[in-house]
């Protein structure tokens, strides 16, 4: 497998004492140079006629490349390694959200309008008519985003505390990308039924829940209950909103290689909650010849250890994803590192087209394929083409506040995926441009159009 780029996530910053002489930094910057660190930032911290401290940021691969860099620094004669920052350690410090209040309390009017006893009045305002929480608090612009810490990440189960960063890191863009409030609920039960109680007690104080990393099978029943039993709407993002992202790649893509939807051979492997919603919202697209494989192989109409989410989508053929690859024109992997192979892409029809979104390593290096298919594309943003949620669900949720959808639906997650992908011309589309970035300000307010439409067509705006 090829080495993987170095990027920001495993970003250091390394304070150097060095002697005060011409060439001393270029034998530092050298010697990480020559062990594959990528330069970011160079800093002059303090000066004196001896030496000079500097502060060099670089990106690595891994935390065993950064150590490797380090190392190679620690070896040098004369220099000193006074410190060393992981600068995704530093960010996260303290948390990466707050509260801030919205009004300035400056005097003892504006507390007792704030609060007590001018507070009453609202109170009373809205048990008299419950729908003013909308208008005279902050629920119609926030949202919940709930995990139980069983899937975090694609890193497993590893618990309520250890999701929390992720969590404030969904808060953040939120914030960023659509303007929305929304909060890290981390609950401390994997148990289903206590998980749907605890989300209906808290649904008071929310616009909408975002469910996040729970592991399959149990995310499928929570969210299927929380959309019968809540009034507001319920998205599990891993499931909708990268199948969202997906579809809206892949139909650029199609474009690029001049095949119709109906008519690709597409086969996704990973049949957890991802997988099995990118192929159900892709045959709401019109896609017809889907196969699925799981660690198993494909998923047969033979076998008898299908769950009922995978009975949906089960096929005659058998075999492995090796077999199922072959003539295939899709690869659309949710799965685990390093499963699919140079040879196995050389035998998909002509023009293939590989997703491979495992994250952080994909199910194939780019390198290895990029003469070999027509797309490739990742979840990496140090790669061309990353299909990153981060381009739905903001959007989807500033749709769907606005309007006060009730539910978020198959149509609407198929408009956002079509507005997503209409971003990019026809004049910008290439191999190494099939959807728009992540930091496209055009993005969330074109998604959270085309969801509102969609629901106002549906019936379900009450707004």
């Amino acid at each position: 497998m090829a080495n993987l780029t170095p990027n920001s996530s495993f970003s250091l910053t390394i304070r150097l004492e060095i002697p005060n002489r011409i060439g001393m930094l270029a034998v530092a910057t050298q010697a990480i140079a020559n062990s594959g660190g990528n330069f970011g930032q160079i800093d002059l911290i303090e000066q004196t006629n001896r030496v000079s401290i500097r502060d060099i940021t670089v990106d690595a691969s891994s935390v065993d490349h950064a150590e490797t860099i380090v190392q190679a620094v620690k070896a040098l004669p004369d220099l000193k390694v006074l410190d060393v920052y992981d600068r995704t350690f530093n960010i996260h410090r303290g948390g990466k959200i707050s509260v801030n209040s919205r009004i300035p309390l400056n005097n003892v009017s504006d507390l007792a309008m704030a609060y007590t006893p001018g507070v009453g009045r609202i109170c009373k305002a809205i048990a008299q008519n419950p729908e003013e929480v909308y208008n005279l608090t902050i629920k119609k612009n926030t949202v919940a985003v709930v995990t139980d810490g069983s899937a975090v990440l694609g890193l497993g189960n590893l618990g309520p505390e250890a999701a929390l960063p992720v969590m404030e890191g969904k808060a953040m863009l939120f914030k960023e990308f659509a303007g929305i409030d929304a909060f890290p609920i981390c609950l401390a039960t994997q148990d289903t039924e206590e998980i749907i109680q605890a989300v209906k007690n808290i649904a008071p104080v929310f616009g909408g829940v975002n469910l996040e990393d729970i592991a399959a099978p149990r995310c499928f029943e929570i969210e299927a209950r929380l959309r019968e039993e809540l009034d507001i709407p319920v998205f599990h993002d891993d499931q909708h909103g990268t199948a969202i992202v997906t579809l809206a790649a892949l139909f650029n893509s199609l474009k690029l290689v001049n095949k119709p939807i109906e008519q690709v051979r597409i086969i996704i492997n990973g049949a957890g909650a991802a997988g099995v919603a990118v192929a159900r919202l892709l045959q709401k697209a019109g896609a017809t010849k889907i196969w699925m494989c799981d660690s198993k192989g494909i998923i047969s109409t033979s076998r008898t250890d299908l769950t009922e989410e995978k009975k949906e989508f089960a096929v005659k053929a058998q075999g492995t994803l090796a077999g199922g690859v072959q003539g295939a024109d899709v690869f659309i992997g949710l799965s685990a590192p390093g499963v699919l192979t140079p040879e196995m892409v050389r035998s998909m029809a002509k023009d293939p087209i590989v997703f491979a979104m495992a994250n952080p390593i994909p199910e194939i290096q780019p390198e290895l394929i990029y003469n070999d298919v027509a797309i490739v594309a990742t979840g990496r943003s140090d790669y061309p083409n990353q299909i990153n949620n981060v381009l739905a669900f903001p959007g989807v949720f500033r749709g769907a506040l606005d309007c006060r959808a009730s539910v978020i639906t198959n149509s609407m997650c198929l408009e956002a995926a079509s507005a997503i992908a209409s971003l990019v011309k026809p004049t910008d589309l290439d191999k190494e441009h099939i959807i728009p970035s992540v930091f496209d300000k055009r993005v969330a307010p074109a998604v959270a159009g085309a969801v509102q439409k969609a629901a106002r067509t549906e019936g379900i705006a009450r707004c």
